[in-house]
C-alpha cells in the first residue's frame, strides 16, 4: 500500500509532494542530508544517555548517599519510560506531525537533563529521569520518520546507515566520554551536555525540518489500546529487570509475565475492533516487516546482553579505568561507525537479505570469539573479536530498520518507528536478563567447586552467596586484611569462575545470533518505501 505525502503548507515550498520523485525545496528547508545531521543531533542524545550515566552511577551514589537498589532506579526508569512509550509517540508524530514531535521531544530531553544536573536528591534524579525517557521517546520516532518522508527510496538505506552509525557511535562511546566527564568534572556534567546539544538541535531543527504528513493520516487516538499497550509493555520490561534480582523461579517474575501476556492478548483483540487501533494488526502480515522486528529483538539480544559482561571484564577481571576500558571497545565503535554508511549503500544495491545474513553471522562468530576470551587474553585478540561485532552488527541495525520502516504504510512510518525502537529495547532488556541469568546460574554451580579446590576456607551459604554476587560482576570477593597469598587465591577463583560464565554467556548470545540468520532470510526491500520520496534536492 503506498501512501501520497502532504507537506505542512506554513514551510517553505509547501506544496504537495510528488510521490514518484523529489520536489526541489527552497533553500535549507527540506534538505534531505541537512534533515539528517539535524536529527542524528537529537537522537545522539539519547543513545549516549543510554550508557553515559552507568559511568556516572557510582559518583551519583556517593554524592547524595543512594543505595544501590537507588541507583538501579536511576537506569531502571529511563528505559522503563522508553519502552513504554516509543510507539504510542510514534503515533503522535504520525497525527501532528513529525517535525513536530521531534522539537518537542528535543526540548523536553534538554530540559530534563539539565534538570537532573541541578537536583540533589535521588527521587528528583528519577523523576527526571523518567521525563528523560518519554521526551526521548518522542524524538526517536519522529526522526525515522523524517527521513522516510525527506529521503527518495534510493537514498534512504544510506541516510538510514548514517542514522544508524550515530546510534551506534553514541551507545559505544558513552561509556568513554562518561568516564573523562566523570573523572575530570563532575557526574551533573554528564547531564549538563545534553543542554548545549538540545539548543543546536532545536536551531537546526527550526530552520531545516520540514513537516510532511500522508493525506490519510490517522485523525483520533485509540485511547484504551494505548493503555493496553503501555501496561502490557510495562509488566514485560519490569519483569526482565526484575528478573535478576529476584529470580526466574520467583512468582512475581512470572506474575508479571503473566500479567504482560494478559495486557498483550487484551490489546490484539481490542485493536480488531476499534477503528484508528494504535497498531492495525494487518501490519504484521508484512511478513518481511514482521521478519525486521524479531530479527531487530534477536540483535539486541545478542548485541546488548553480551556487551553488558565485557564491560565489567575490561574493568574487573583486566583492571582498567573506565576510559581505557571504552578505549579497548574503540574497534567496535569505528567500525560501526565505517560498516553502517557501506552497509547502507550494500542493501541498496542488492537488498538487506544477504548483508542481514552475513551481519548476523558475523555477530554470532564474533560472540564465540569473546566466548574464548581468558583472563590473559591481549588487546591485540580482544581488538578483533570486537571489531568483527562491529562488523557483523551494522548492517543489521541499517537493514532492520529500512525493512520496517519500509515496509510499513506512510501514514504508520512514526508508529513502524516506534516498532524498531521498541524492539530493540525489549531485546537489550531481555538479553541482559536472561544472559545474567546464565551467568549467575553458572557462578553458582562453579564457585563452590572451585574454592574448595583452590584450597580456600569453607564459606556459610550466606558468605558463598555473597560471593557469588560479587563474582558474577568480576569481583574477587576479598576480605580487608586478609593475607596476600590467600588473596591471590580468592581473586584467582573469582576471575577464573567469571570467566566461566561469560564464556557461557556468550555462547549463548552466538547461538541467538545464528538463529537470527535465518530470520534474516525472511526480510526484503521495503515495498512501501517509494512512499516517502521526499522532498528537497540529493
Amino acid at each position: 500500500m503506498t501512501s501520497q505525502t502532504t507537506i505542512d503548507k506554513t514551510g517553505p515550498g509547501g506544496a504537495p509532494s510528488d510521490p514518484s520523485g523529489p520536489a526541489p525545496a527552497a533553500g535549507l528547508r527540506g534538505h534531505p542530508w541537512f534533515t539528517l545531521i539535524t536529527v542524528a543531533v537529537g537522537v545522539m542524545m539519547v543513545a549516549l544517555d543510554g550508557t553515559i550515566v552507568a559511568i556516572a552511577n557510582p559518583a551519583i551514589a556517593d554524592d547524595l548517599n543512594a543505595s544501590f537498589a537507588d541507583v538501579q532506579w536511576i537506569t531502571n526508569a529511563y528505559f522503563l519510560a522508553l519502552a513504554v512509550s516509543l510507539i504510542t509517540a510514534g503515533k503522535l508524530g504520525d497525527r501532528f506531525g513529525h517535525r513536530q514531535t521531534f522539537l518537542i521531544g528535543v526540548v523536553g530531553f534538554a530540559a530534563a537533563s539539565g534538570a537532573i544536573g541541578l537536583s540533589d536528591t535521588i527521587p528528583l534524579v528519577v523523576t527526571f529521569r523518567v521525563l528523560q525517557g518519554l521526551f526521548g521517546a518522542l524524538l526517536m520516532p519522529a526522526a525515522l520518520g523524517l527521513l522516510r518522508a525527506t529521503f527518495p527510496a534510493e537514498k534512504l538505506n544510506m541516510a538510514i546507515g548514517i542514522w544508524g552509525m550515530v546510534i551506534g557511535a553514541s551507545t559505544a562511546g558513552g561509556p568513554i566520554l562518561g568516564g573523562v566527564l566523570v573523572e575530570h568534572v563532575n557526574w551533573q556534567s554528564v547531564f549538563f551536555i545534553n543542554v548545549p546539544v538540545g539548543i543546536v538541535a532545536v536551531v537546526l531543527g527550526v530552520m531545516i525540518l520540514l513537516d510532511h504528513r500522508a493525506e490519510n493520516a490517522p485523525r483520533s487516538f485509540d485511547l484504551l489500546g494505548i493503555a493496553l499497550l503501555s501496561a502490557a509493555m510495562f509488566c514485560l520490561v519490569w519483569a526482565l529487570i526484575k528478573a535478576p534480582e529476584w529470580g526466574w523461579g520467583d512468582g512475581k517474575t512470572w506474575l508479571f509475565i503473566a500479567a504482560s501476556v494478559v495486557g498483550f492478548a487484551l490489546f490484539s483483540f481490542w485493536e480488531t475492533k476499534v477503528k484508528e487501533p494504535l497498531i492495525p494488526l494487518a501490519l504484521f502480515r508484512s511478513v518481511p516487516l514482521s521478519a525486521g522486528v524479531v530479527l531487530m529483538v534477536l540483535m539486541a539480544i545478542a548485541f546488548m546482553g553480551g556487551l553488558f559482561f565485557v564491560t565489567f571484564y575490561l574493568q574487573n577481571v583486566h583492571g582498567m579505568s573506565p576510559i581505557d576500558a571504552g578505549l579497548h571497545l574503540l574497534p567496535l565503535t569505528g567500525m560501526m561507525i565505517v560498516g553502517s554508511p557501506l552497509a547502507g549503500a550494500m542493501i541498496t544495491k542488492v537488498g538487506p537479505r544477504i548483508p542481514l545474513a552475513g551481519g548476523m553471522a558475523f555477530t554470532a562468530l564474533a560472540m564465540y570469539g569473546m566466548s574464548t576470551l581468558e583472563k590473559d587474553t591481549g588487546s591485540g585478540i580482544m581488538s578483533l573479536w570486537f571489531a568483527l561485532l562491529g562488523l557483523g552488527l551494522a548492517p543489521v541495525m541499517v537493514g532492520a530498520t529500512e525493512v520496517i520502516v519500509g515496509n510499513a504504510p506512510m501514514e504508520l512510518s512514526g508508529v513502524a518507528g516506534g516498532l524498531q525502537q521498541a524492539a530493540m529495547q525489549i531485546g537489550g532488556s531481555l538479553g541482559t536478563a536472561v544472559l545474567g541469568a546464565v551467568m549467575a546460574s553458572k557462578v553458582d554451580n562453579d564457585l563452590a567447586g572451585n574454592w574448595a579446590d583452590a584450597g580456600l576456607p569453607k564459606l556459610t551459604p550466606e558468605q558463598l552467596g555473597q560471593a557469588s554476587e560479587a563474582v558474577q560482576v568480576g569481583v574477587a570477593p576479598v576480605a580487608e586484611g586478609m593475607p596476600e597469598p590467600m588473596a591471590a587465591k580468592v581473586t584467582e577463583v573469582a576471575h577464573d569462575t567469571f570467566i566461566s560464565g561469560m564464556s557461557l554467556a556468550s555462547l549463548v548470545a552466538a547461538g541467538v545470533a545464528a538463529v537470527a540468520v535465518l530470520v534474516a532470510f525472511l526480510t526484503k526491500r521495503g515495498e512501501n518505501a517509494e512512499a516517502g520520496a521526499g522532498v528537497g534536492h540529493i
